[in-house]
């Protein structure tokens, strides 16, 4: 009975071994088809935007004009196919941020509007706005890394913009967005402080000696007045 029980026990042990390893490969070969798709639709919109605004020969306008089109088309896309908002919002915004710094655009100006026109589009189809807010300043600060451009100056005008734009929705979304936001900019300096230090001499140090001098000449008159 002893030999049957250890028999049973390992062949529970080996199934259980063998369901663990299966859901592994499956997340595994799920996620890297995720990331896949990602840099698909990453790919997708810089190309897009890139060309648009190379077809137009200015940038300004018409690069705010094309980053909502773009969203609105991104948020239609999920709409039919009934999810992957939340999914794609990071990727359509680094993809945006990618294809305007392409042609010289302004990154900064067009940070501000991709995340508004995404929290704009997810509380117009039920979504989480503060999920997809984060995901599209994520996708902004992720963009602005690799292009070299200000990280500190984008992720402050992204959230900015998603805390505006959750201003029009309501009291709670402006709530929920800033919390789902807490941290981002100043961890984005702490980043930028980190990776370029900058030592500042202390003031103090030159006040010390200016008080020294004066002291003793305020000594000798009180002391001169007093003899006299």
């Amino acid at each position: 009975m002893s030999k049957e029980g250890i028999s049973t026990g390992q062949g529970i042990e080996e199934g259980i071994g063998k369901a663990g390893t299966t859901v592994k490969e499956g997340i595994i070969s799920s996620l890297k088809g995720i990331n896949e798709i990602e840099a698909e639709i990453v790919s997708l919109v810089r190309n897009t935007v890139s060309n648009a605004l190379k077809a137009t020969g200015t940038v300004a306008g018409e690069g705010i004009a094309l980053t909502t089109d773009v969203v609105k088309g991104a948020i239609q896309a999920t709409e039919e196919v009934g999810t992957g908002l939340i999914l794609s919002t990071k990727s359509v915004a680094k993809g945006i941020v990618m294809g305007v710094s392409d042609v010289g655009g302004d990154i900064t100006k067009v940070a501000s509007q991709t995340v508004k026109g995404a929290v704009k589009g997810a509380a117009e189809v039920g979504a989480d706005v503060a999920l997809v807010a984060r995901r599209a300043v994520d996708g902004v600060i992720e963009a602005t890394k690799e292009v070299g451009g200000n990280v500190e100056d984008a992720a402050t005008t992204a959230v900015g913009g998603a805390i505006e734009a959750a201003g029009t929705i309501g009291n709670t979304a402006v709530r929920a967005v800033k919390d789902m936001l807490v941290g981002v900019v100043e961890g984005v300096k702490e980043i930028a402080n980190t990776a370029l230090p900058k030592p500042r001499p202390a003031a103090p140090a030159e006040a010390q000696p200016k008080e020294t001098k004066e002291a003793p000449g305020i000594t000798t008159r009180t002391k001169g007045r007093k003899g006299e």
